[in-house]
Parts: C-alpha cells; structure tokens; sequence
C-alpha cells in the first residue's frame, strides 16, 4: 500500500490481531497496554452475516434477497478468517479527521507484516466492494480494483454480477 502525501496519516504500530469480525471488521488488541478496538477497514464493504438495518439497506440496494446477501456475508468473512489469524501483528493507518464511525469503530487501512494492505486483498480477491458511504481517500482506487475483480469473476463475483 502506498501512503499518500495529500492526507496527514496516522500510522499506529504494535497490535495483534484478536479476531475477526465480520467481511470488513476486526478486533485488535495494543500488545503493550492490551487494550482492544474493534476495526472497520476503510473503504470496502463485504455483505452482512446476519440480520439487520443495513442488510434491508443492501437488498433494496442490490435487489437480492437478504439469505443469499448473508450466504456471501459468511464467504467474506470465511476469507478474511483465513488472511488474518489471530495473533498475526498488524499495524493501522488512519486518515487524520475520518478516524472513527458513527458506531465508535476505529476507521483503518491495516497492513500485515509483509506491507500487504487487508483493505486492498479483499477487493483484490472480490470478497468485499469500495464502499463510498464513509471518506476514503484511496476509493478511486479501490474501486479500479473492484473493478478487475468483477471482471475475474474473483471471489463473490464467481456467483453474483455485483453486490
């Protein structure tokens, strides 16, 4: 992942991962201090697993049914358990003044040791769409990813046009 000059980022180092949420959320712990956070990864949107206001939101949106939304929900989700174990160390990056949602969840970029960014390997894969919703510096480019996922027929784009 590349940072960018043209948004003051706050890059955060020295946590593990503790479990994974969801398609597009994690629970992370701070190693020295072990307080936990729960994640929402900037910019993407994987289905939801179970019932609730924004699945109705999705299949309004999408005109799917809500039980094959939450069937792709769980494929999200089952991919993200397996990228990120827990335990793995990951470090954070938030765009200074988008750092939380309206639910409280930390807003991040993560990137695994190996520099690779979660955000980008679920777009990449097809497990998870750019999401606009919430800022985003890196959507453009999130959704030029998207982009040749669908086009791959990558991930949840083997079953469904879009999501």
């Amino acid at each position: 992942m590349q940072i960018g000059v043209n948004k003051q980022r706050i890059i955060r180092t020295g946590f593990e991962v503790v479990k994974v949420v969801d398609g597009d959320g994690l629970i992370v712990r701070n190693i020295f201090n072990h307080n936990e956070e729960e994640i929402r990864l900037y910019g993407i949107d994987a289905p939801e697993i179970k019932p609730c206001a924004k699945l109705i939101q999705d299949e309004r949106e999408t005109h799917l049914p809500g039980s094959l939304l939450i069937t792709l929900g769980y494929k999200s989700f089952g991919f993200l358990r397996k990228t990120v174990l827990p335990g793995t160390l990951i470090t954070i990056i938030q765009e200074q003044g988008n750092m939380n949602d309206k639910y409280g969840r930390t807003l991040a970029y993560i990137l695994l040791p190996d520099g690779r960014s979660i955000n980008e390997i679920m777009l990449k894969n097809g497990f998870a769409k750019p999401y606009e919703k919430v800022s985003c510096s890196k959507i453009a480019e999130y959704q030029a990813i998207s982009l040749k996922a669908k086009g791959r027929k990558r991930g949840l784009f083997k079953e469904i046009h879009s999501f």
